[in-house]
């Protein structure tokens, strides 16, 4: 593995963040079941489970492309060498984070498996201080003012900033 990159151990992957998480949330459902309120709000919450799973599905296959385009890694033990600003990038910084995060929430209500979803919190305190956190170093270090200029505008999870009239 290269020095040159965000995540140095085999670990620090969404797989491991929070896969761990959900399989836990797994055990805990055997061992201490509980569940969603059911009758006319599974209306609701199944078909909710489902976008989440359409659009997260959505979300890590137009980042995948995009790194493609790009020629990028999306290993994260490899470096990259420019900042993605284009497609889905440039409305989530972490588009394969927030895509992998709707698609365990959209299971979790789909299949009313409610330990899914209240794991899933450490899990993103996690991601955000295992993963992220490094990457923006990183990419900061690597791109200086033009990964700073990105990350003003666009935000972790989703949405643009206005550019003020400094940054226009």
């Amino acid at each position: 593995m290269s020095t040159d990159v965000a995540h140095r151990r085999w670990w620090q992957i969404f797989e491991v963040i929070f896969g761990i998480p959900f399989l836990v949330a797994i055990g805990l459902q055997l061992v201490v079941p509980f569940s969603l309120p059911r009758g006319l709000l599974t209306l609701v919450i199944v078909p909710m489970g489902a976008a989440l799973i359409i659009i997260g599905t959505t979300l890590v296959i137009l980042a995948r492309r995009e790194f493609t385009r790009h020629s990028q890694p999306t290993d994260p033990g490899r470096p990259t060498s420019k900042v993605i600003t284009t497609g889905v990038f440039s409305i989530s910084r972490n588009p394969l984070y927030l895509g992998g995060v709707c698609v365990l929430a959209g299971i979790a209500l789909a299949v009313n498996f409610p330990w899914g979803l209240v794991l899933l919190i450490p899990a993103l305190v996690a991601c955000h201080y295992v993963l992220i956190t490094p990457e923006e170093r990183y990419l900061a270090a690597k791109f200086g003012e033009e990964y700073r200029t990105y990350a003003a505008l666009v935000h972790r999870w989703i949405g643009r900033s206005r550019p003020s009239e400094e940054t226009v």
